[in-house]
């Protein structure tokens, strides 16, 4: 590219000679160069989503212990919610722009850049360089544990962090036909729940689970049943096979039961292929309308008794919003919380959204203190090859 503008090429070959964990200096050193930025900043999404915490970037590569900030009404949520940058006055005669970090729909955090003057071509700059920043952390958090740190803002037991390395390391998912996104929240000793998705070409596979038990030995026994998933996934079993996979699993250990379903969607028909092991219902919002979806119920994974399961076939239809949960989404404190009804408010939201709204109902409904890991995940059904309108991760 010319005239100034962002040299890709020669960004991410900066960012591959600079140490892992120093991905905003090298970006803050290209917009001080090509923009004469005087201050740039990352602030990283927390694990939960309701904080922020400030990695300072030229002169600084340490996280900032200064106190996370909280992002519900914050400018940096709107950033976030909206996916669109933000420009405002610095009282100097500057200007501080705030721009997503996003990489297929997962919202990393927010690029925060302090500029004497911000023209369309700056800004559009700007967002270049965040979506190449949010690409760079993706990679560089493979060799780094930086990134992780960053999204700490409580003390995390041994439980928690067997539970937090067995999900994806990306909550949110976003391609032509579906978005999907994902939240757990923890109980005060870990319930055993997990979820996991991946994408191959012709198919979306997706699994919500919740392990019997609390603290360290739920967390183990969700490790099991997760390995024991992803390898019957990975050998290019379907649902039905990694239902059984997983079931032998824990009967050939001893170890404990678990409920989960298990989904194959086809991503050119919108046929999914689904085993529901003892787990609670989904719900479906489909024009409008929010309803259980009945589906069979097979005995939980691990259950020494003669069982078979059951492949079940449901069809989703363009803009269906699908619904998984796990009972901490519905039992005890949060049976207070009326799923059906924040579905429906929160129907024109992105998934990402939605998930926040109901895990937050749900904390608020158990006053802080859960009693079962509570756990959602919301698929979106576009059912398109093309890109929906307003989802993309780019820049803008």
């Amino acid at each position: 590219m010319e005239g100034g503008d962002l040299e890709l090429g020669e960004l991410l070959a900066a960012a591959e000679a600079a140490p892992p964990g120093e991905s905003v200096d090298v970006v803050a050193h290209d917009l001080q160069k090509r923009l004469g930025a005087e201050r740039v900043s990352f602030l990283f999404v927390d694990l939960i989503g309701q904080r922020l915490v400030r990695l300072v970037a030229a002169g600084g590569d340490a996280v900032d212990r200064g106190g996370p900030i909280d992002l519900l009404g914050s400018v940096y949520d709107g950033v976030l919610q909206s996916q669109r940058q933000h420009v405002e006055a610095d009282g100097q005669g500057g200007r501080w722009v705030i721009t997503p970090v996003t990489n297929r729909g997962d919202c990393l955090g927010v690029l925060e850049v302090s500029l004497q003057s911000a023209d369309d071509t700056v800004l559009r700059q700007v967002r270049e360089a965040a979506h190449a920043l949010a690409y760079i952390i993706v990679t560089d958090r493979r060799f780094t544990d930086l990134y992780h740190l960053g999204r700490r803002t409580t003390e995390t037991s041994l439980a928690a962090e067997i539970q937090h390395q067995l999900l994806p390391s990306a909550p949110c998912c976003e391609a032509a036909q579906f978005t999907l996104a994902a939240g757990l929240i923890p109980a005060d000793d870990i319930g055993g729940d997990t979820y996991d998705y991946t994408l191959d070409r012709d198919t979306l596979h997706l699994s919500i689970t919740d392990a019997m038990g609390h603290d360290t030995n739920s967390a183990l026994l969700a490790t099991l049943l997760v390995g024991a998933l992803r390898r019957a996934r990975r050998s290019g079993c379907d649902a039905l096979e990694q239902a059984h996979h997983a079931h032998q699993a824990l009967l050939s250990h001893n170890c404990g039961l678990a409920t989960g379903q298990l989904l194959c969607v086809d991503l050119e028909t919108g046929l999914c292929e689904l085993v529901n092991a003892g787990h609670p219902w989904p719900l479906r919002l489909r024009g409008g309308t929010v309803e259980e979806v009945e589906l069979a119920v097979n005995l939980p994974f691990g259950v020494a008794a003669p069982t078979s399961y059951r492949l079940q076939e449901l069809r989703l239809q363009p803009g269906d919003r699908l619904i998984l949960l796990t009972d901490g989404m519905q039992e005890r404190g949060a049976a207070a919380v009326d799923l059906a009804s924040v579905v429906h408010h929160t129907r024109a939201l992105h998934p990402r959204e939605a998930v926040r709204s109901l895990t937050a109902a749900v904390f608020d409904a158990c006053h802080g203190s859960l009693k079962d890991d509570a756990t959602v995940l919301i698929l979106d059904w576009h059912g398109e090859r093309r890109r929906p309108a307003g989802t993309g991760s780019g820049p803008q």
